[in-house]
């Protein structure tokens, strides 16, 4: 079946480079339809889908949006109708991958609209912007898209940006065209983990566990934005089953640290219903930003895992908010939910001799913890570092109980 290829431009500065980009995804055989979302643009827009069409699926319309001097608003109003349209060409089958050229503001309209698709639908991104800092991450969030540095403007057709163009065209046609496995697979059950340097040893053991069993596990770096990405992935029914090993980042949002996984952390295996287990590697140590330092985090216990990050040791205080967190979180569970939590160690950073080791405060937040849990939660302790073997058997153990 022939493949449709959705463009995304704004056509009143990019009219030239979008249709050169038109014509060459034709002429790889694939079905091109191209939306124009130009805020400023007219009624005889050259797009397949335009201007005025994107502007009153978001609620609105063209002649309103030229009256506006409102331009964070109109973009509001662009970028919904663009998405809404978007999202209806994709569940209708019309769509099978998605294209976009711009500049800075072009590049943050166009990815914003992309992310709206799920996980496994091709994305490729063509900006003149994609290398300055800040902007890549903003725009990719937790995206699974390719952004494609054009490295020159997109600024009139010349021979280096056609080379950019096509070999950005014959990129997606490869994506949309070529036999690749689907996401969501049919064999086994799909299981979420999260992970990170100081748990790997504990992650890989579980992997390997639940592989034995048929299970495949894979593994999501929780820095902030991994963990994002799975709880948007879990929500989209990608997986079973959750080994959450290191949810830190539901303090490191709480407090507004480097590992902020947003405010729905540890919610969506809950609302869907799907078996959880927990652990709490991380979720004693905090990372803020060494720029954005109280003079009290210079006084901390600290440990300093490479030359540019420092973990520091969670206040008493501050153990028992993040219980809180948790148990409220958890507690909306649909699902069965297993805490399993180490008692000699969070860590390969949580062993004796270094200066965060603490074990009985680590217990502040294990003793607040199962008092604010509901009763079917079960808290399993384990008299083991949490990278020892013994520890990722547990893990393991608990989870084929509910899986």
């Amino acid at each position: 079946m022939e493949k449709s290829i959705l463009i995304i431009s704004t056509l009143d500065t990019k009219e030239e480079e979008a249709t050169y980009l038109r014509e060459r995804i034709l002429a790889l055989g694939l079905k091109p339809l191209l939306m124009d979302i130009a805020m400023r643009g007219n009624g005889s827009s050259k797009a397949d889908i335009t201007p005025a069409q994107v502007a009153t699926a978001g609620d609105s319309s063209l002649k309103d949006i030229h009256k506006s001097s409102d331009r964070e608003q109109i973009t509001k109003i662009m970028l919904r109708g663009a998405k809404r349209l978007e999202i209806k060409l994709f569940e209708d089958g019309k769509i099978d991958g998605v294209i976009s050229i711009g500049g800075s503001t072009g590049s943050l309209m166009a990815t914003e609209i992309m992310h709206s698709l799920p996980f496994g639908v091709p994305k490729v991104m063509v900006s003149c912007t994609a290398s300055i800092p800040g902007l890549s991450t903003r725009y990719i969030k937790t995206s699974d898209m390719v952004l494609f540095h054009s490295v020159i403007e997109i600024f009139g057709l010349n021979d280096i940006l056609r080379n950019v163009l096509e070999r950005a065209a014959l990129a997606l046609a490869g994506m949309v065209q070529g036999t690749v496995t689907p996401p969501k697979s049919s064999k086994g059950k799909s299981i979420a983990m999260t992970m990170l340097g100081p748990c790997e040893q504990c992650a890989t053991a579980v992997r390997l566990g639940l592989e034995e069993k048929g299970f495949q596990v894979i593994g999501l770096t929780a820095t902030g934005v991994g963990d994002r990405a799975m709880e948007e992935m879990i929500a989209q029914g990608f997986f079973q089953g959750v080994i959450d090993i290191t949810p830190g980042g539901v303090g490191e949002h709480l407090f507004g640290f480097m590992r902020d996984a947003g405010p729905h952390r540890l919610e969506s295996a809950g609302k869907i219903g799907i078996p959880q287990i927990i652990s709490t590697c991380s979720v004693n140590h905090m990372t803020p930003s060494k720029s954005k330092y109280k003079p009290e985090y210079h006084e901390r216990r600290k440990y300093n895992l490479d030359r540019f990050r420092t973990w520091l040791r969670l206040s008493p205080d501050e153990l028992i908010q993040v219980a809180d967190v948790f148990a409220e979180k958890v507690n909306r569970s649909k699902g069965p939910v297993k805490f399993v939590i180490p008692l000699k160690g969070w860590s390969s950073v949580d062993i004796p001799g270094n200066p965060t080791y603490d074990p009985k405060e680590d217990r502040i937040f294990t003793e607040e913890l199962r008092r604010r849990l509901k009763p079917e939660i079960e808290s399993i302790e384990v008299n083991a570092n949490l990278e020892d073997p013994e520890f990722a058997k547990a893990i393991v153990k608990a989870a084929l109980e509910v899986l």
